[in-house]
C-alpha cells in the first residue's frame, strides 16, 4: 500500500481522486492545494508517491517539482488537460513519471500508479549507474595521473609505478584512488 500525497487545487476532485486511491488499495497521505510549498510538505508528510492533477502545469509548480526531484526525488504523477507537447516535455523534465492527458479517471488509476513507480525506479537505477560510471573514471583519471607522476619522479615504468600505489594504499588502509589523488596533489605543490 502506498502512501499517496495529492495536489489538487480543487476540492471537489481531491475528494474524487482520494476516493479512487482508497478504492484502489492506496493511503492518502495528505491532500494539498498547490505545489508550491511542495519540498517543504515532502519532508513532513514522507509519501511514496506523488499525483497532481491540473489543467495545466504552472511553471512554478515544475520548478518545485524539478528541486524536489533533485533533492528527494519521488515517483509523480500528473493528471492534466493541457496536452502540448511542450508542457509534457517540461513535466518529464521536472520528474514526472507519468503524465496523462485528459484528466484523472479513477478506472485507470492503479495501472498509471504502477506505470509511474516503474519508470521511476528505472530512471534512478539509471541516475545511479550512470553516477556509479562517472565516479570510476574520475578515479581511473586520478590513478593514471598518480601514475605518470611516479614513473616520471622515480623513472620506473607504468606497471612498477601501479605496484607502489597499490603498496601505498595497503599500507595506508586507503582507497587507490585516494592514495593516488593526494600524490596528485602534493606533486603540484612540489614541482
Amino acid at each position: 500500500m502506498a502512501r499517496i500525497l495529492v495536489i489538487d487545487e480543487s476540492q471537489q476532485r481531491a475528494v474524487e481522486i482520494c476516493s479512487g486511491l482508497i478504492k484502489a488499495g492506496h493511503q492518502v497521505a495528505a491532500v494539498l492545494p498547490s505545489a508550491l510549498e511542495l519540498v517543504e510538505r515532502i519532508e513532513e508528510i514522507r509519501p511514496d508517491i506523488i499525483l497532481i492533477e491540473t489543467e495545466s502545469p504552472s511553471r512554478d509548480t515544475l520548478e518545485h517539482l524539478a528541486v524536489m526531484h533533485r533533492d528527494m526525488p519521488r515517483p509523480v504523477v500528473m493528471f492534466s488537460h493541457d496536452g502540448e507537447r511542450r508542457t509534457i516535455r517540461s513535466a518529464i523534465q521536472a520528474g514526472v513519471a507519468a503524465y496523462v492527458v485528459d484528466g484523472f479517471d479513477s478506472e485507470r488509476l492503479s495501472a498509471v500508479v504502477e506505470v509511474a513507480v516503474i519508470h521511476f525506479e528505472e530512471h534512478q537505477l539509471v541516475k545511479r549507474e550512470l553516477a556509479e560510471t562517472s565516479r570510476k573514471l574520475s578515479e581511473r583519471k586520478i590513478i593514471e595521473k598518480a601514475k605518470g607522476v611516479l614513473m616520471k619522479t622515480r623513472g620506473i615504468d607504468e606497471e612498477s609505478a601501479y605496484r607502489a600505489l597499490r603498496t601505498l594504499a595497503m599500507e595506508r588502509s586507503q582507497p587507490l584512488a585516494s592514495v593516488a589523488a593526494n600524490l596528485v596533489d602534493m606533486a603540484k605543490l612540489l614541482l
